[in-house]
Parts: structure tokens; C-alpha cells; sequence
């Protein structure tokens, strides 16, 4: 890539790294920030889901805005938001003042996420190009996570939790300095705001989300849990309603014909819930049970992070030789008997083999799943849908993130830590995870991914690519 096409990639890929990296920065430092703001074990999970419900409910408005008033300009404003909501959350006294910044922060990756992966399809022809610059995206969302793992274990031993949240400053400064000198302002489109779309999905999702952690800790049957639970899904339905009547959806349910795209949505939920659990719970059995330091436990993950790093570089190879669906179907199955394996830990684990070599085999099959999951999410659709499409496919790994980790919380507060053990209820809730990744297998083998959704991620978005070359790219999964 020649110097200023670098320089746009990097301005892309290191804010999408910064807002990705953010969702896992804070989790070596759970235990620290239990014990310094008064979170409650199930209460200590809303320190992620403060920022993914936001992140991930306004995800679509924010595709919206990018489209109505300018790409660069909204993601320049996201960014911004972002970095001063994560200066207020470094000085936070409290659990509701952290809260609340995480919350802020996530509204900030709502407004800039989107336009990450629209400026990056704007930016890059199709060939060889976007198909590197693709694999480097999926890469980031794939391995950001455990990126910020290790960083997050690093601040937090050797200065403070709150740096995880501090560096965000100054990167964020840079990258504001530096996007409207790199990045072309996109063409507006006239339109307006889906106000109640976004406002009933993200209270929904966030109404479900409440609901199921807080029966962890109060029960199915608990009056509050089942309120919770059934206005959540009230609303969704009456976000439903409105996408159906609104002149302009965040969400055109158009979206949703295709039986393939559906799939690598609802995989991804799957998926990326299961990973979520990973991160969440490793680590605090890695310094609750195995004694280890924040930084030990995020050097820890390393095995994970270098494995996803070096085998995405070889997906895009992959998926043109053997075709979307074939390459997914392998990931996940990969991923499934890392994971697997790594449910098995107990208090006398060996790092080696109960550890290290499980998380090699799972950061293998994440790398072959992230890659084919972002081409079929947005394979397809109409140029006038691209941004939506592209807000989906956040909005599913934020959702998934949201949900998944809702669940695995429940499921852990159930298995009675205090009687069993605290690594009884840790390899229980990596077991349901294991099941999420063999769901999201399930569906992927149902919906087969037809020949013409899982060609190579060159054919992305397959609307814009002339008649010869959707021919051409669709033999490619044969």
C-alpha cells in the first residue's frame, strides 16, 4: 500500500482497535474495581454491558447519521465523545459515575463505529486491496479484545485500573487531529432520523440484558426479573412496528430476506457471546484461583491473541480457495473444541495444558470464523444499504457481547461458587459458552450460505461489482 493509503488504514483501523479494545481494557482490572467502587459479582458485569447496549443499540442511528451528515464528520464527533467519556470514567468515584461514563463511552463507538467500515468500502476498490484491508479489520475485531487484555493487565499492575480507561485520551486526540486530513468526506444523503427505532431497540435489548443477569441473583421468579423481561420484549416488538411503518428505518428489514445474512447475524450473536465469557471469566480465574497478577493473567492470553493475529493473514487465501461457508464451518468447529477444552479447567489446572494449548486451538477457529462472518453480514446488499448493513454487523457483536455474557453471568451466580468452588462455577459458565459456539455451528450448516452470499470477501458489497465479476466471485465457493 503506497503512503497515504497506509496512513487512511491506519487512522481506520486504530480507532475501530481503540473502540473494540475498549469492550476488554477494564476486565483484568474487575477484580480491582469490585473491590475499590462496591460492585456486586452480577453487578460487576454491567461494567461491560454499560458500554456494549449503548454501543450496540445506537449502532444503527449512528450508520444513519454518518449517511445524513457526513461520514468523516460523525466519525470525528463519535471519537471525540469517546475520549471525554473515558477521561470522566478514569476519575470516577463511584459504580453509578463509572457506569454512567461507560455508557457515554458507547454512545461515542455508536456514533464513530459505523463509519469505520463504510469509509474503509469507500476507500479501498475491490481486489486485492479490500480484501487485505478487510482481513485487517477482522482482525481487529477478532483480536482487539484480547489485545486489550493484555494492555488492561499491564496498567493496572504496574499503575492503575484507571489508565485502562486514561489512554484512550490521547489516542483519541490524535486520531481527531488526524482524520479530517486523511479521510474524504463522504457524499450526504438526504433523510431523517429513526428517533423511536433506536430508542425502542436499545431499551429492549437493555430491559432482556437486566432481566437475565438480575435472575442470577434473584431468580426466574422474581417479580422485577419477569417485569424486566417482558417490557424488554415489548419493546422489541414495538421496535419491529416501527421499522415496518418508519419512512426511514435504522433498520430496513429488507436486510433480513436473506436466509444467509440472517445466519452470519445470528452466528455472530452466538459466537461472539461465547468469546465475551472468555475473556470475562478467564481472567478472573486466572488471578482468583491461579493466583495470578492483572498483567500475568493478560500476558496469559497470549497464546490466544498471537494464534488470531498470524492465522487471519491466511483467511483471505482460505476463503478464495475454499469459499466462505466451508472456511466459517471450520472456525467455528475449531473454536468449539478450543473451547471445549478450556471448560475443563479446575483448581489444580496446568497452564500448559489446560490453558495455553486450549487457547491456541481457540484463537485458530476465532480467526477462520471473524473474517467469512464480516463478508456474509454484509455480501449483497444494495449501495444505498451498505452503512445499515455495516451497522448490523456491530450491532450483532455488540448484542451478542451484551447477551452472551447476560447469560454466562446468570449461569455462573447458579452454579453456588461458595459451595462448589469458584472453579466449578467458572468451567460450568465456559461450558454453556461451548454451547453458544455449537449453536452458531448449527446455523451455519442450516442456512448453507448460498453460493452466491459466500463468495470471496472481494465480491463485498456483491451489488457494486459488475454481472462478470459476481459470476466469477461466486464460483469461488463451489
Amino acid at each position: 500500500m503506497t503512503g497515504p493509503t497506509s496512513r487512511l488504514l491506519a487512522v481506520i483501523l486504530g480507532s475501530y482497535l481503540m473502540i473494540v479494545l475498549d469492550v476488554s481494557i477494564v476486565i483484568n482490572a474487575l477484580p480491582r474495581i469490585h473491590s475499590a467502587l462496591g460492585f456486586s459479582a452480577t453487578g460487576l458485569s454491567w461494567v461491560q454491558n454499560a458500554y456494549t447496549l449503548t454501543f450496540g443499540g445506537l449502532l444503527l442511528l449512528g450508520a444513519r447519521a454518518g449517511d445524513i451528515l457526513g461520514r468523516r464528520r460523525m466519525f470525528v464527533l463519535g471519537i471525540a465523545i469517546f475520549s471525554a467519556a473515558s477521561l470522566a470514567g478514569g476519575l470516577a468515584q463511584s459504580a453509578a459515575w463509572l457506569l454512567t461514563a461507560r455508557a457515554v463511552q458507547g454512545v461515542g463507538a455508536a456514533i464513530a463505529a459505523p463509519s469505520t467500515l463504510s469509509l474503509l468500502m469507500t476507500s479501498f476498490p475491490e481486489g486485492r486491496a479490500r480484501n487485505r484491508a478487510i482481513a485487517y479489520y477482522a482482525a481487529v475485531a477478532s483480536g482487539g479484545g484480547s489485545v486489550g487484555l493484555v494492555l488492561g493487565g499491564v496498567l493496572t499492575s504496574f499503575a492503575s485500573w484507571r489508565f485502562g480507561l486514561f489512554v484512550n485520551v490521547p489516542v483519541g486526540a490524535l486520531l481527531v487531529f488526524a482524520a479530517p486530513r486523511v479521510l474524504q468526506e463522504s457524499e450526504r444523503r438526504t433523510g431523517h432520523f429513526d428517533l423511536a427505532g433506536a430508542l425502542t431497540s436499545t431499551a429492549g435489548m437493555s430491559a432482556i440484558v437486566y432481566g437475565i443477569v438480575r435472575a442470577g441473583s434473584a431468580g426466574w421468579s422474581d417479580a422485577v426479573t419477569l417485569a424486566s423481561l417482558a417490557a424488554g420484549a415489548l419493546l422489541v416488538a414495538l421496535f419491529v412496528a416501527n421499522e415496518r411503518r418508519a419512512a426511514q428505518p435504522i433498520t430496513p428489514l429488507r436486510l433480513f430476506a436473506s436466509r444467509e445474512r440472517v445466519g452470519a447475524y445470528a452466528a455472530r450473536i452466538f459466537f461472539v457471546g461465547a468469546m465475551f465469557g472468555v475473556f470475562f471469566f478467564v481472567t478472573q480465574y486466572l488471578q482468583s484461583v491461579l493466583g495470578f497478577s492483572p498483567v500475568e493473567a493478560g500476558v496469559a492470553f497470549l497464546p490466544l491473541t498471537l494464534t488470531l493475529f498470524a492465522t487471519t493473514q491466511f483467511v483471505p487465501g482460505l476463503v478464495a480457495r475454499f469459499g466462505n461457508t466451508r472456511v466459517l464451518a471450520l472456525g467455528i468447529a475449531t473454536a468449539l473444541a478450543g473451547l471445549a477444552w478450556l471448560s475443563r479447567i479446575g483448581a489444580g489446572t496446568s497452564y500448559l495444558t489446560g490453558l495455553a494449548i486450549p487457547m491456541l486451538v481457540l484463537g485458530a477457529g476465532a480467526a477462520c470464523a471473524f473474517t467469512p462472518l464480516t463478508s456474509a453480514g454484509v455480501a449483497g446488499v444494495a449501495p444505498e444499504d451498505a452503512g445499515a448493513a455495516s451497522g448490523l454487523v456491530n450491532v450483532a457483536h455488540q448484542l451478542g457481547g451484551s447477551l452472551g455474557l447476560g447469560v454466562l453471568v446468570t449461569v455462573f451466580a447458579s452454579a453456588s461458587p461458595k459451595t462448589d468452588g469458584l472453579a466449578h462455577a467458572f468451567s460450568t459458565s465456559l461450558t454453556v459458552g461451548a454451547g453458544m459456539l455449537a449453536a452458531a455451528l448449527a446455523i451455519v450448516v442450516a442456512t448453507g450460505y448460498r453460493r452466491r452470499a459466500s463468495a470471496s470477501i472481494a465480491s463485498l458489497p456483491s451489488s457494486a461489482a459488475t454481472p462478470a465479476e459476481r459470476s466469477e466471485t461466486s464460483s469461488l465457493a463451489a
